[in-house]
């Protein structure tokens, strides 16, 4: 989607890729997630998770904590650097949103607003 590509293209001289950014706000939605179940939602191996959890560790975006209830299970959290990646991703990509959106017309705008509730069931599904 070409939109996609734009919003990614944006965060791109943050230092993170589009892919990472989503995992960023995946394991911040749900912090303590596991890497297994982090690899489930995006369906992807947990091998495969493990390299790119690696990586964003290794960026200091994230932490591993042991559970508390189970000492062989890590969970996973955004760091202080990580939460502060999320934010300047967040403020981009609404920047440019944004300054797409002034050049519409008021009945583009309100589509753009009709759309958006459904969009988001979408997503969330």
């Amino acid at each position: 989607m070409k939109l996609n590509r734009h919003l990614r293209r944006e965060i791109h001289s943050l230092g993170v890729t589009g892919g990472q950014a989503s995992l960023l706000f995946t394991i911040q939605r749900q912090p303590g997630i596991g890497v297994r179940e982090l690899a489930t939602l995006e369906r992807m191996s947990a091998p495969g998770m493990s390299k790119y959890v690696g990586r964003l560790e290794a960026a200091g975006l994230i932490l591993r904590e042991p559970s508390g209830e189970d000492r062989r299970r890590v969970g996973l959290r955004v760091s202080g650097e990580g939460e502060r990646v999320l934010r300047s991703v967040k403020s981009r990509r609404t920047a440019w949103l944004a300054a797409r959106l002034q050049g519409l017309s008021e009945a583009e705008l309100e589509a753009v607003d009709a759309a958006i509730e459904p969009l988001q069931v979408l997503i969330d599904e």
